[in-house]
Formats: C-alpha cells, sequence, structure tokens
C-alpha cells in the first residue's frame, strides 16, 4: 500500500492534496502519518471544488464554501495555518473564462487572518492568472501540462520571468499515460523508464517548474523520484519537443 512518508524518506518537500480527495479522507491520511510535520515539508492545497455522490466535481466557489473548504482542510490537516491554498477554476474539461475576483478576494481575505500563508490558482486560464494578481500576490499556478500537452508553453516562460512556480498537473499524461516512440527511445539510451524521463524532461523545461506525479505504487513513487536525477542533453530535448508540437 502506498506510503505518503515513503514520499518524505526520498526527499520530497512539496505534497499536493485537497480537501475534496476522499472527500477528506487524503489530508487526514496525510495527518496521520506525517503530524508533526518536518519544518521543510509544504503542503499545498486546493479549494473551489467538490465531489458529488456521481463522482462528479462541481464548483464550489462562493464564499460561504470556500472559507468551509479552508477550516475543513485546517482540521483534517491539524494546521493552524495552510501554507499555499490554490483556487480551483474551471471544471473536468480544463479552463474556462470568466471573472475569479470575488472568490479570489475571499481568499485573500483569510489569507491576511493568518488563515493562508500563500496563494495560488489552479485549471487557469492567463487572463484568470493576471486578476489574482492583481488581486494578492500569487506564488504559484497549477494547470494541465506535459510533453504531449503545450498549451501552456508561453504562460510558464512568463511566469519563470517573475518568479511565480508552475505546477503541472497529470504530468505524465493523467489517466492516459503518455506513449511515444521518442519518449521510448530517449528512455532506452539513457536505460530509464519512460515516466522518469517525462518528468526529466519538465524540470529541465523551466526552473520554476515543480511536479506533483501522483502515485499509489512506492515502486513508481521511486522510479518518478529518480527523474529529478537524470540528465537529458540538449539532443534529448530536441527529441523530445517534437511530441506536443
Amino acid at each position: 500500500m502506498y506510503r505518503v512518508d515513503e514520499a518524505v524518506a526520498l526527499g520530497i518537500t512539496h505534497i499536493d492534496t485537497a480537501g475534496a480527495y476522499g472527500p477528506r479522507v487524503t489530508n487526514q491520511l496525510i495527518r496521520e502519518a506525517l503530524h508533526p510535520y518536518p519544518a521543510s515539508l509544504h503542503i499545498v492545497t486546493k479549494v473551489g471544488g467538490t465531489r458529488d455522490a456521481q463522482g462528479g466535481w462541481p464548483p464550489a466557489r462562493r464564499p460561504g464554501e470556500l472559507r468551509a473548504a479552508v477550516r475543513e482542510n485546517l482540521d483534517d490537516l491539524g494546521l493552524d495555518a495552510l501554507d499555499v491554498v490554490n483556487l480551483r477554476l474551471g471544471d473536468a474539461q480544463g479552463p474556462g473564462p470568466g471573472s475569479l475576483a470575488e472568490a479570489f478576494e475571499t481568499l485573500a481575505e483569510l489569507r491576511r487572518q493568518g488563515l493562508i500563508r500563500h496563494l495560488g490558482v489552479s485549471n487557469a486560464t492567463p487572463e484568470q492568472v493576471a486578476e489574482a494578481r492583481s488581486i494578492a500576490p500569487v506564488v504559484c499556478v497549477q494547470n494541465m501540462y506535459n510533453l504531449a500537452h503545450r498549451q501552456d508553453d508561453d504562460l510558464i516562460d512568463e511566469l519563470a520571468a517573475q518568479g511565480i512556480a508552475y505546477v503541472p498537473f497529470f504530468p505524465l499524461g493523467g489517466f492516459t499515460r503518455l506513449q511515444s516512440t521518442a519518449l521510448s527511445a530517449v528512455a532506452a539510451r539513457l536505460d530509464a523508464t519512460p515516466m522518469a524521463v517525462a518528468l526529466a524532461w519538465l524540470l529541465r523545461r523551466s526552473p520554476n517548474i515543480l511536479l506533483i506525479p501522483g502515485t499509489s505504487s512506492v515502486t513508481h513513487l521511486r522510479e518518478n523520484t529518480a527523474g529529478a536525477g537524470l540528465a537529458l542533453s540538449g539532443a534529448d530535448m530536441a527529441e523530445l519537443g517534437v511530441i506536443g508540437r
């Protein structure tokens, strides 16, 4: 069975979670395994969505819903303040247009109250990122991005110039894992798994990228962690770079 403490033992210092996962179960397991938390550990959670009885992800971005979600995350994680809270936008199909002002202002107020230290956005358009930054400081953007889905290339470069972290979710393709002859060829040359190479590509893609590859297997966890130690050459990067073009 997957153990979150194994991730910390391997040197992982960034854990992505949400009260909607379970719901609530994931946060409770994190607390059970790791509390009291190491000073080096950053637990990053999300609010703005919930789970319904059919397994869907309906939005929950009204002020009262957001305040309740933050309190729930604090209780389940056993914290007095949440390190980073991302506002989840859009839906399961991806980002959608529209203002985030009311929701993000609610989180900014909770930050002023000391319940949240830092803010970010998830599943957001570039316009929503800009709007959020006009309301309060943004430390990270969490969007779908990987070798095969490169829609945020310009946004990543813009955020890197501003010192804002970019956290790709589904870095290995999500429910359908990345498959490519180019990826397999580079992995074979490096004697590594294709997934480790895909993660190494992301880390070299830009210095502001942080990784959150999910897994339920300790074996895959160790393989994914190995991606941080892979050295990709310029030729490797060029070969991999054509996958999403």
